[in-house]
């Protein structure tokens, strides 16, 4: 037995038993197997385990239904004790083939060492991996698999059944040479191609013959691609093991190959789906575990919508990353790629998606008009005048040798994506009659009816009721439109067009001028309301000078913050994304938290694993220094509205030169109070500091409400943190500096109100100000709701447009049903905009509002 099918075994059993609680004397009182026998299983070296002793463990450790099925898995497929016997079917070298893992035919995963073949480089490895990234990936399997799952559901992609996507081998151009794909040593004769196309189901059974790992999957716009990684995903997981890689849906048009590696920007997704991969281990991230112990399958989707002058550079990076991967892209974008970089995706199969036949769409879309009104009561006869004018048209178009290229309808709908906008159109709507779509005046072309469909899709789908147990809020369906086109505005980039729509950068569509208008106004309110109500509680002023006392320390905050916020804008920053994290009561003590038992010391960390007794005070560290920068700004603005505020209140001049000094001390004291205090009290927030769990990160609803319910907690903990560590520290700071700096006074009374006004005042404006859900609150629910740009329950709209099919999830994200309708919707919005302006122009010049340009053909059919 190979030692890598040892190292299979090894792990499966080490965290069966980790599971159940149980350690190894433990284990050999229950099942009667030695605790030397159970230690050499462990630790991979028993090169002949029993099926007696594993039969035994297997009990002993109470394993579920998927336990069983992996430890059968591998002792049928030849990676434990053997199940069969010599050359019976099934076992490798049998009539089955090399490999295989049943009668099925599944084939060596990629990367296993093969007879006759090369090695592909990084193969998970058990002995190397620790125990709770191997926990992790079950976990983020797990969750994946239910998450795309219920997107298939959402698409109803089975809905009566899936439209037949076929694929084939494309341009041998595209591919690299079948000896490298086979990894064939030098010499060796590359065998023909077996496997000349399929469909879609076959896919996942495909790529597992590649010895390589690694596949390109082309196709024009809307064919299918997206749903076939989909399906490649919850194939695969289907027969995934405990070693099996993950395979994980990005997209791929954010990565900017310049910027970031790829190893770098997929850890960066991983921890935006699934926040519970930030917690620490061994020195990096679990997601970054998971990427380096190759327990990852990356399945990018979607190279065409990068930068074009991005593309080559990317394929050039991607040959560099030796590891299996899926690829999704447009026919022409990857070609233009393979040009610029001058090789193609090295070891890569490379697949191409077919279109739809008409009697592909004659079969489909009949069977989508279930609405009564037909012969037979179920809508049936809806379809039977187009699919008999598509055959009609078929059939002569192959008689002159044209194809289907004489009717533009066929054309039209060869993509899965524009047969199911058809389908919504026509088939899910009263009334509604696909006939039209026959008319030759009014649909010339093939773009002209795509243009109709895309039109039309929104529009209907905000006129029907949702499916769902709950009745769906009746949104308007142009203001619907309007808001969705706002959204996918914003979306694109001078430079790279991006399709993940994350709630918590809507805030930033604004312009930079409203953004740091946003961050001035918050924070003038919080610290003049803060201001005034401690002050008419428990203030000795008198009430008028508690008010103009909160009428200038709130504009004076709001420039402290603004002008913090101007910085972070200015280097690069300003964006807040979701905290990963939560608070707890318990802080976070050295070597605590998950992973290995701190008791056990080295052994339990593992060979060469440095203990992370040093991890919190280094956050403390950054944290202190980040925030300590920003807290002695907001010190020099309070002391400036201090010594406004005593000028009105004594008729002091400010100009006077001692009365200057007294400020610039004042200034300097201040800041320091408030410097020191929120960079202590930040940082000590880190030690209680706990990676959020993974239900919190099941959808982009779900993490909102986990980071709404985090700045909650903080909010608690700060204001009276804030409020002590000013108070009391602030008198520790002035006896310090007594005397050095002059006479200096800080009454234990004064203190307590300062740090009563700092920390309620301080903390609401950092949790509206810098944080992602006050961002979204102040921004994506107050301002741009006030402006028109977004409906009032901003959260409410989205979630109710991924119902209805027009918005997708991709993790903690959203991003639209297809790129192409995210294009439409954009550029709708931005023609609408253009004619508002005209008109408004017009109006201004005194010539009176212009007629708007008369709507489309499809824009009139579709009711707008």
């Amino acid at each position: 037995m190979t030692s890598d099918r040892l190292a299979r075994l090894a792990s499966l059993l080490k965290l069966m038993r980790q599971r159940s609680g149980l350690t190894q004397e433990q284990l050999a009182a229950e099942s009667g197997v030695s605790e030397s026998t159970i230690r050499r299983l462990e630790s991979g070296r028993a090169p002949n385990p029993t099926l007696l002793s594993l039969e035994k463990l297997q009990e002993a450790l109470a394993a579920g239904p998927e336990d069983r099925r992996e430890l059968a898995e591998l002792l049928a497929s030849g990676r434990g004790v053997q199940a069969f016997p010599d050359g019976a079917a099934g076992e490798p070298g049998g009539a089955d083939g090399a490999g295989r893992a049943d009668g099925a035919g599944r084939a060596d995963e990629p990367g296993e060492p093969h007879p006759g073949r090369l090695r592909s480089p990084a193969a998970p490895s058990g002995v190397l991996v620790r125990d709770e990234v191997l926990s992790a990936a079950r976990d983020v399997a797990l969750e994946i698999r239910r998450r795309w799952r219920l997107e298939e559901e959402r698409r109803r992609v089975h809905d009566p059944f899936p439209l037949p996507v076929r694929w084939r081998r494309t341009d041998p151009a595209l591919s690299d040479h079948e000896a490298n794909v086979e990894r064939l040593p030098p010499g060796a004769a590359a065998p023909d191609p077996a496997d000349l196309g399929g469909d879609l189901p076959t896919v996942a059974d495909f790529y597992r013959r590649r010895h390589s790992g690694r596949l390109v999957v082309l196709g024009r716009a809307g064919s299918g691609k997206s749903v076939l990684t989909i399906r490649f995903v919850q194939d695969f997981l289907e027969t995934r093991t405990a070693l099996d890689r993950v395979p994980v849906i990005f997209s791929i048009g954010s990565w900017d190959p310049t910027a970031r590696t790829l190893r770098a920007w997929m850890t960066e997704r991983l921890v935006r789906d699934h926040p519970h991969l930030a917690v620490r281990v061994a020195g990096t991230s679990l997601a970054g575990a998971l990427i380096e112990a190759d327990l990852v399958l990356p399945v990018l989707d979607g190279f065409d919508e990068m930068a074009e002058g991005l593309r080559g550079r990317a394929l050039e990076r991607l040959n560099e990353f030796s590891s299996p991967l899926l690829l999704t892209s447009r026919r022409e974008e990857f070609a233009e790629a393979v040009d610029a970089a001058g090789t193609p995706l090295v070891w890569a199969t490379v697949i191409e998606l077919a279109d739809l036949t008409v009697d592909d769409v004659a079969a489909y879309l009949p069977r989508t008009a279930r609405r009564n009104g037909g012969q037979d009561g179920h809508g049936r006869g809806v379809w039977d005048a187009v699919t008999e004018r598509l055959r009609e048209r078929s059939e002569v178009g192959e008689g002159n040798g044209d194809g289907d290229s004489a009717e533009p309808l066929t054309g039209a709908l060869r993509t899965p994506l524009m047969t199911t906008l058809a389908r919504t159109l026509y088939s899910e709507r009263t009334g509604a009659d696909p006939a039209e779509l026959l008319d030759a005046e009014t649909f010339p072309d093939e773009s002209s009816i795509e243009e109709h469909l895309l039109a039309g899709f929104v529009p209907a789908v905000y006129r029907r009721r949702t499916p769902e147990p709950e009745p769906a809020r009746d949104w308007d369906p142009d203001r619907a439109e309007q808001w969705l086109g706002y959204l996918a505005h914003h979306l694109a980039h001078p430079d790279r067009e991006r399709q993940d729509l994350a709630w918590w950068e809507i805030g930033d569509f604004l312009p930079r001028r409203q953004r740091v208008w946003s961050v001035a106004l918050t924070a003038t309110l919080c610290a003049a309301l803060s201001t005034w109500v401690i002050g008419l509680l428990i203030g000795r002023l008198p009430a008028w000078r508690t008010l103009v006392e909160g009428a200038l320390m709130g504009p004076a905050a709001g420039l402290a913050f603004a002008a913090v916020y101007g910085v972070m804008i200015a280097r690069g920053g300003g964006t807040f994304e979701p905290t990963h994290v939560r608070l707890r009561l318990r802080p976070r003590l050295p070597g605590g938290g998950r992973g290995p038992d701190p008791a056990r010391g080295a052994a339990a960390r593992g060979p060469g694993v440095r203990a992370p007794a040093r991890a919190p005070l280094r956050l403390f560290t950054a944290r202190f220094g980040a925030v300590m920068a920003g807290g002695f700004v907001m010190g020099v603005g309070c002391a400036c509205a201090l010594a406004v505020e005593r000028e009105l209140a004594y008729g002091a001049v400010v100009l006077n030169l001692a009365v200057l000094e007294g400020v610039a001390v004042n200034m300097l004291v201040f800041g320091l109070i408030f410097g020191a205090g929120t960079g202590l009290v930040f940082g000590l927030l880190a030690a209680f500091e706990a990676p959020l769990d993974v239900a919190s990160a099941a959808d982009p609803i779900s993490l909102l409400a986990a980071n709404r319910a985090t700045v909650r907690r903080q909010l608690v903990a700060l204001v009276p943190l804030l409020a002590l560590s000013v108070a009391f520290g602030g008198g520790l700071i002035v006896a310090l500096l007594d005397g050095f700096l002059g006479d200096l006074n800080w009454e234990a009374w004064d203190g307590l109100y300062v740090g009563a006004v700092v920390g309620l005042g301080g903390g609401l404006s950092y949790a509206l100000s810098f944080t992602a859900w006050g961002r979204w609150v102040v921004r994506a629910r107050l301002w741009l709701p006030t402006t028109g740009k977004l409906p009032w329950d901003t959260a409410a709209f989205l979630d109710d447009a991924y119902r209805r099919g027009v918005l997708r999830q991709a993790g903690a994200v959203y991003q639209f049903r297809h790129v192409r309708l995210q294009h439409h919707l954009g550029r709708t919005y931005r023609r609408r905009q253009a004619q508002r302006s005209q008109r408004w122009a017009s109006v201004g010049t005194g010539r009176g509002p212009t007629e708007s340009p008369r709507s489309s053909p499809s824009s009139r059919r579709t009711g707008r």
